[in-house]
């Protein structure tokens, strides 16, 4: 390369680096200066700004989970239960802080999907991942700070600010089936914790800002093998972020959602050690016109009943519980043995989640919601 050629090429990379490491600049400082980012006690949650993403924080999630039915021509759903599960994920690298450049990878996307349909006794799931640098202006790949805006390829999930519904969109040919779904609040947010603070171990920095958005109407289109099909239900969703989730030696959690048949929300969980001990545990309840009560790590059990072993993994999962909290003792059934997905090609991790019932004295049917079990085919990673 002669000596001209090699100045201009220094030129140009000059003037095309120059951008690029502002803009890397202004990111990081951004991200340093945005106070939403920060986990801490005492901290008001703020809206809508809350409801999208915060890049600072090391791993966040918002969580969709519910059941359809056929809707019919009365405008009510009817006939099996089908369950369906949709998690976007974010989480910060913290590899590439100091790269200039628009396209440097500072954050991981990934998402996840799955329809349990109970009668065919059939779980399908899928997954998706790329690199994201953190320009929202990116179509393709992006998570929104102002409000509710995720997009990985064509899989998509925002929230709109004139009605507070949910719109989530996604196609998953490979494992058969799609969704388009609405979910509608019909019942004003749920701060779990602290007023959104949620410990998760015995350390204040082991924590998370969490809410959730209980007894969501939910309308949706749901194709499986190419047919749609027209389906009513009922939904929740949880939004969370953190830095630091689970406690030194903590190798999962198992956590349910439910929306109870009265129009409450029932939330619980425990984080265990890999002997089964717990280090951590915690919840609400808030009944259908009332406040929310919140759960004592003293104050929530899980028991198990029976397990299912899967065929694929090894893994061994209670799907039947016993779990008691301070407004009563319940037992949990899963609706189908085989939900575990396998995400290894995306997370590193295989988990367990799907659709259960929550049963009350005498064995009556009082909820119906989700159950997720980390942790039991491998220790569980989080901030990869």
């Amino acid at each position: 390369m002669t000596a001209p050629r090699r100045r201009w090429l220094r030129h140009a990379l000059a003037a095309w680096a120059a951008p690029a490491l502002a803009s890397s600049t202004t990111q990081a400082l951004a991200l340093a200066l945005d106070d939403h980012d920060h986990i801490r006690a005492g901290r008001p949650l703020t809206f809508p700004r809350d409801h999208g993403a915060h890049p600072g924080a090391r791993i966040e999630w918002w969580y969709a989970t519910g059941w359809l039915q056929a809707a019919t021509a009365g405008g009510e759903g009817s006939g099996p239960l089908i369950g369906f599960q949709l998690t976007f994920f974010r989480s910060r690298t913290g590899l590439a802080e100091s790269l200039p450049g628009r396209f440097a990878p500072r954050q991981l996307l990934f998402a996840h999907a799955a329809v349990s349909a109970l009668t065919a006794g059939r779980h399908r799931h899928a997954q998706r991942i790329t690199r994201w640098s953190g320009d929202e202006a990116l179509p393709e790949a992006h998570a929104m700070r102002a409000d509710t805006g995720l997009a990985l390829g064509r899989w998509t999930l925002r929230r709109e600010a004139a009605d507070g519904a949910y719109r989530a969109r996604l196609a998953a040919p490979e494992a058969g089936f799609g969704l388009d779904l609405t979910l509608q609040p019909t019942q004003p947010l749920l701060l779990q914790g602290d007023a959104g603070f949620s410990r998760k171990g015995p350390q204040p920095q082991q924590a998370s800002h969490y809410y959730t958005q209980p007894q969501l109407a939910v309308q949706a289109t749901l194709t499986l093998d190419g047919r749609p099909l027209r389906a009513l239900g009922r939904g929740w969703l949880d939004h969370e972020w953190s830095d630091e989730l689970l406690a030194p030696g903590a190798v999962g959690w198992d956590w349910i959602g439910i929306n109870l048949t009265d129009g409450g929300a029932l939330t619980a969980f425990v984080l265990r050690l890999a002997d089964g001990g717990v280090v951590w545990a915690g919840g609400s309840h808030r009944p259908p016109a009332g406040a929310v009560q919140a759960f004592g790590p003293d104050q929530v059990q899980f028991t198990a009943l029976r397990r299912w072993t899967s065929p694929a993994t090894g893994a061994r999962y209670p799907v039947q519980w016993r779990i008691t909290t301070p407004v009563g003792a319940f037992e949990l059934r899963a609706l189908l043995d085989a939900q575990e997905l396998d995400s290894r090609a995306s997370t590193g991790t295989v988990y367990w989640e799907g659709l259960a019932e929550l049963l009350g004295p005498g064995g009556a049917r009082v909820g119906l919601g989700y159950l997720e079990m980390t942790g039991r085919a491998q220790p569980l990673r989080l901030g990869l």
